[in-house]
């Protein structure tokens, strides 16, 4: 499965907020600037995001979006699968009537493994695991050593 930027970069805001999580409403234009995200592209994912309540959007002066849960209740599953559909590997296993080969398929039971595996990880990983996530990286990033000729 190849996650398109639709996917990677409704995430990536997501995790913003979750960083930003409890700071009030985080206006779009700053998520967009810190994110490397065109401003109307984040319009469109974060519309489907507050449609299917994982955001909601605060208008006005000191408005933007904001989580509309805890990071730690919204797992990247959640987040993933109403950004880019069911997280299967493979069309047949998306679809409710199934494949019509299922029965004689050496290589459905493969995919459905790997679903299955791909689910358990994004499932088990909430946002506020990647944020601390971030909070370690940045950590380290500010321990590096400084060397100077």
């Amino acid at each position: 499965m190849r996650l398109s930027t639709k996917g990677q970069y409704g995430l990536r805001a997501v995790v913003d907020l979750a960083d930003r999580y409890g700071q009030g409403p985080i206006p779009l234009n700053t998520v967009a600037q810190r994110e490397e995200i065109s401003e109307h592209y984040l319009e469109q994912l974060m519309s489907q995001l507050r449609k299917a309540g994982i955001v909601v959007s605060i208008r006005g002066a000191q408005g933007g979006y904001q989580l509309a849960r805890p990071p730690e209740e919204i797992t990247i599953a959640e987040v993933i699968e109403i950004l880019e559909g069911p997280i299967v590997p493979v069309d047949c296993l998306a679809s409710d009537d199934g494949c019509s080969r299922s029965t004689i398929c050496a290589t459905q039971g493969l995919w459905k493994r790997l679903a299955d595996a791909m689910q358990e990880v994004l499932g088990s990983t909430t946002l506020a695991d990647l944020v601390e996530e971030n909070q370690r990286i940045r950590r380290q990033s500010q321990d590096g050593y400084m060397y100077y000729i």
